[in-house]
């Protein structure tokens, strides 16, 4: 049966230079009727493509090519052979996380994220959180700049530049890594089953206001957040065989 694939592209000049290219060449479909995607530009714009399908709790496999800088998430951008390459390509399921935030005024807030959810100080005051697993408190008060949780898709990324550690794909566990932190000292974060509770509450918020940070989106002066892993919105990503995520999260532990 043949797919109906939508394209959508960054408008980014490069991105919308790929799409022209492209679209004379294939019978491409509106994103509505689509039972696959297509998205050029760079891991920004697909991760924002990503959220989308999300907030319409739709499930497209979606095929990124690359037409930004770095590309983790994305395949080589090549004109030809486009179909080929779609009907060879190996499917990743990533989970993504939820985040349930609640600000110091009550507001409630419930935002996916792909890469990680993070709580930055938003002050020249350092945050101070209690950190609660699974309804254990495991930190009564982690004195930082922040704190992050990331998903093995997103361990490459923000966790990395945090000294995380990098996930295997298949691992199914999430990175707990604090962001320089000051109180303990020692504690450089925890690896986590991906079924665990991560709950952590805002000590003097008003004092040391802290915001939450859902990939792109962000939640100031938050009291608590509670971050689950969502596995009843999978995303599928498709890479070319010789380009798995699984692959390239390996090789990126041995650079130096």
């Amino acid at each position: 049966m043949q797919r109906k694939i939508a394209l959508v592209a960054s408008n980014a000049p490069a991105g919308q230079e790929a799409e022209a290219e492209l679209r004379p060449l294939y019978d491409f479909v509106d994103l509505a009727e689509a039972d696959l995607l297509i998205a050029l530009g760079g891991d920004g714009f697909l991760l924002h493509m990503l959220h989308q399908l999300l907030d319409q709790r739709r499930s497209l496999p979606v095929f990124g090519m690359n037409r930004g800088t770095i590309g983790f998430l994305m395949n080589e951008f090549r004109v030809e052979g486009l179909l080929e390459r779609i009907a060879a390509a190996r499917p990743f399921l990533i989970h993504p996380l939820s985040g349930d935030i609640t600000t110091i005024s009550g507001e409630r807030h419930i935002l996916p994220a792909i890469n990680e959810i993070s709580l930055l100080r938003e002050t020249r005051q350092a945050a101070k959180l209690e950190v609660v697993i699974n309804e254990r408190t495991m930190l009564e008060e982690l004195a930082c700049d922040g704190v992050l949780v990331a998903t093995p898709a997103g361990s490459t990324a923000y966790n990395l530049s945090a000294n995380g550690p990098i996930l295997p794909l298949e691992s199914e566990m999430l990175a707990l890594t604090p962001i320089s932190p000051f109180r303990p000292r020692r504690w450089r974060g925890a690896l986590l089953p991906e079924s665990a509770s991560i709950r952590f509450n805002v000590r003097e918020a008003a004092k040391r206001p802290v915001s939450a940070v859902a990939d792109q989106r962000e939640i100031r002066d938050v009291k608590t957040v509670l971050v689950t892993t969502d596995r009843s919105r999978p995303l599928t990503l498709l890479f070319d065989p010789d380009q798995g995520l699984d692959e390239r999260i390996a090789m990126e532990q041995f650079i130096v």
